[in-house]
């Protein structure tokens, strides 16, 4: 069977895209995704994306990293699919209802509210999110925060010079999180700017990771290190974060796409 695909990107973290809205799919299972994802023997990706139809949005959004595991959210593949789409469109995602709207910066999306509580997030017992009472090795006393999927930070003094390829699959894997969690570490560089990197769970180190710098930024906010709109400079680019007093945080900046093309489906079974 021959499918076609796009190939997309927001701030170098990129996506394969499949779009089943008119012509279903087969089920691709996790060994397919992860060989297509294979960036020597695939096409190579950090997350794998396969749009459907939906009763109350405009598509549905499922997302799967590139370890084959479905997730519930990612903030720069919903820019990517509001570029794709080209204009205010609602995507129905695992981990809620988003929205997005083109604009002269890119694309803004609405990420809807974050959400606090330890089983939100969730943690494998209760404990204050705001200043968790853990550590690795240098690591500690992070923010945990679930902005569609789970995240951790780090607020650190120099977020470059934190060994995060070796920390990170360690706090993943870690049994306080039952689900695996994206692990973030921040410098704040003044009022309205923070400095990102993310280990993402079921991918690695990663470029740009819009959702990372959503819950970064609330996260910051939450500390009262930064003011209520904020510019995330992650290693791809940087992304604006704001947080409006109805609680919704609103993501705004750019999508890519790289190219197109079709693959032999069998290959990669």
């Amino acid at each position: 069977m021959r499918v076609h695909f796009t190939k997309m990107h927001g701030l170098g973290n990129d996506f394969i895209v499949l779009d089943a809205r008119d012509k279903a799919l087969p089920v691709l299972s996790g060994e397919t995704i992860r060989a297509l994802s294979d960036r020597t023997l695939g096409i190579g990706c950090d997350q794998f994306i396969i749009l459907e139809p939906h009763t109350e949005a405009t598509v549905r959004m499922r997302i799967f990293n590139a370890d084959g595991g479905e997730v519930e959210a990612c903030g720069n593949a919903a820019r990517a699919i509001g570029l794709l789409l080209g204009e205010t469109a609602t995507i129905a995602t695992a981990g809620g209802l988003i929205t997005t709207t083109p604009q002269l910066g890119g694309i803004a999306v609405d990420m809807g509210e974050p959400r606090f509580e330890w089983d939100a997030i969730p943690l494998a017992y209760p404990m204050d999110t705001a200043a968790m009472p853990v550590g690795w090795d240098l690591l500690e006393k992070p923010l945990a925060v679930n902005v569609g999927n789970p995240h951790v930070i780090f607020f650190v003094e120099d977020c470059n010079a934190v060994p995060l390829d070796a920390l990170g699959p360690q706090i993943e894997t870690d049994p306080l999180f039952p689900e695996r969690i994206n692990v973030n570490v921040a410098s704040v560089v003044d009022r309205k700017a923070l400095r990102l990197r993310v280990w993402e769970r079921g991918v690695g180190l990663t470029r740009a990771c819009g959702t990372g710098a959503c819950a970064t930024a609330v996260a910051a906010m939450r500390r009262g290190l930064v003011e209520r709109e904020v510019i995330v400079h992650l290693p791809g680019g940087p992304l604006t974060i704001a947080w409006g007093e109805d609680n919704r945080i609103t993501m705004t900046g750019p999508a890519t796409e790289s190219f197109r093309g079709s693959f032999e489906l069998d290959e990669y079974a």
